[in-house]
């Protein structure tokens, strides 16, 4: 039996994957990442990915994307001529990490004889049932140690290793522009990375279409740029009503943030 972690680079991943080894050790251990192009995954957060593989002694194992170092999901999406497809899904997810991922479990396990192992804990019930359903669906056994297990390490600073610096703006380790992501996510974009906000003005223009519901970057432009020069500070870390409630009461303006569903960017 396999044990197969979705090693996403986030530091819940991590210590699913230090949970997983002090219980079963590392010959049957599996770290899969769908390594992404670089312009949108911090540096910090590869360099996390390989001190705790390194940590552990076990390599990481990648199922990519064909094209992931030329292509991102700005790329992706543009040549899909579509953000989302279906009910909402968002189309850079599958194509840069679903699809891949499928595609490793038929290959690889075609028998089932795997567990796969996901960093939910105990306050994402509903994507812990969703993501047992599907892959339940498929004859596959998924298990949540975060949620269910008894923790033996909370932070991979015990072990000496520091989270990934991208923590310090974000609240996860996704893609830095994130197609799922709602206005305080593109504000900290705005401020931090204009190269990143002018592609995914460039995507919006290709497609046609909005990345957040009901408003293009380019109109958001004129709000953001008020927001930083009153001192409205570029980060996640805020919650999202005291955020946005700082932003009612320096601008004097109606507006928070739109509602979205989590992103399933998690292996």
């Amino acid at each position: 039996m396999k044990h197969i972690v979705c090693y996403s680079g986030g530091h819940s991943s991590a210590l699913v994957a230090l949970e997983v080894f002090k219980k079963y050790g590392k010959d049957d251990l599996i770290l899969l990442n769908h390594d992404i192009h670089a312009s949108v995954e911090d540096a910090d957060i590869k360099r996390f990915k390989n001190d705790v593989s390194n940590h552990i002694g076990v390599e990481i194992t990648y199922a990519n994307m064909k094209g992931f170092d030329v292509k991102d999901q700005f790329d992706v999406v543009v040549e899909a001529q579509a953000f989302k497809v279906g009910n909402g899904t968002a189309l850079c997810t599958n194509r840069m990490k679903t699809g891949p991922f499928e595609k490793y479990l038929e290959e690889k396990f075609p028998e089932k004889d795997c567990v796969i192992y996901y960093g939910f804990d105990a306050n994402e019930k509903q994507r812990i049932q969703r993501r047992s359903q599907i892959l339940g669906a498929k004859g596959y056994k998924t298990e949540y140690p975060l949620a269910f297990w008894e923790r033996t390490i909370q932070s991979t600073q015990e072990i000496g290793i520091a989270p990934p610096l991208s923590y310090s703006l974000f609240k996860h380790a996704n893609c830095t522009g994130c197609l799922k992501a709602g206005r305080q996510h593109w504000y900290v974009v705005f401020c931090t990375r204009p190269d990143i906000w002018n592609k995914g003005k460039w995507s919006e223009e290709e497609i046609g279409y909005t990345i957040i519901k009901d408003i293009s970057l380019l109109e958001l432009e004129p709000l953001f740029e008020k927001m930083r020069c009153a001192g409205i500070e570029a980060t996640e870390k805020t919650p999202p009503g005291q955020f946005w409630k700082q932003v009612r009461e320096k601008l004097s303006t109606d507006i928070s943030d739109d509602s979205t569903k989590p992103c399933e960017c998690v292996i």
